[in-house]
């Protein structure tokens, strides 16, 4: 598969523009910001897609490539695609043996039926469509084939509830201003976490797009559930 760029159209240009200016410390800030937990976050989204060897797995929003190397890390064959062409560049210098791709979630540049399983961590709240990068989700996995979707979400508990959400209006852009060049991003991140819907609406969404077999699981109280669907 070729690499090509992204119709930047699709997506605000300061929005991409704001990935790349944190790429080379996105994951350190998202394990300060997480307490370390995205590490546990990752294995329960290998562990939920199974991958195996002979496997072809698309890794959506991958960022600097680190989910794409633990999938592969499981046996299976990983493509990375993101929009963020800084993102795509610190990736390909940490891990030269996995293929990065510049593609757009609503648009993807893959055939139909070319994948085994379809995955996307802490991206899909980022597409401005996401029924329709759901869909080309579907178009673009095999028929049986999985659909992985780890996401934040939302705490059951009431009260924990209320607690995470002080924590990201008020600690997450005070610890971004001091670790990250770009605090006005990850106040942008926040917000987009506390616009997001909750467990069973993303499930609603997945099966109005076509997606089969949906269920979800919640991590860490709440404050991230993985989705995962089935093209039938």
């Amino acid at each position: 598969m070729e690499n090509v760029r992204a119709d930047l159209n699709k997506v605000p240009q300061q929005v991409q523009a704001m990935f790349d200016t944190v790429a080379s410390r996105y994951d350190l800030m998202n394990d300060l910001l997480s307490f370390g937990q995205t590490r546990y976050w990752r294995k329960e989204t290998v562990r939920a897609l199974s991958p195996e060897p002979g496997q072809l797995v698309l890794d959506l929003a991958a960022g600097t490539g680190t989910s794409a190397a633990a999938i592969e890390a499981a046996g299976a064959k990983t493509i990375a695609c993101d929009l963020s062409l800084g993102m795509l560049q610190e990736g390909r210098r940490r891990y030269p043996e996995i293929q990065f791709v510049a593609g757009d979630a609503t648009a993807l540049p893959f055939q139909d039926s070319s994948f085994d399983a379809v995955t996307i961590s802490f991206g899909i709240r980022n597409v401005q469509n996401p029924d329709l990068a759901l869909a080309e989700m579907l178009r673009v996995t095999k028929p049986g084939g999985k659909l992985v979707i780890c996401e934040f979400s939302t705490p059951e508990n009431a009260l924990f509830r209320r607690l995470y959400q002080k924590y990201l209006i008020r600690a997450v852009p005070m610890v971004a201003s001091r670790f990250s060049s770009n605090a006005v991003a990850y106040k942008y991140l926040a917000d987009s976490i506390l616009d997001w819907p909750n467990q069973p609406a993303l499930a609603s969404w997945l099966q109005r797009c076509g997606w089969g077999k949906v269920a979800w699981r919640s991590l860490t109280g709440g404050i991230v559930a993985i989705h995962r669907g089935t093209k039938i």
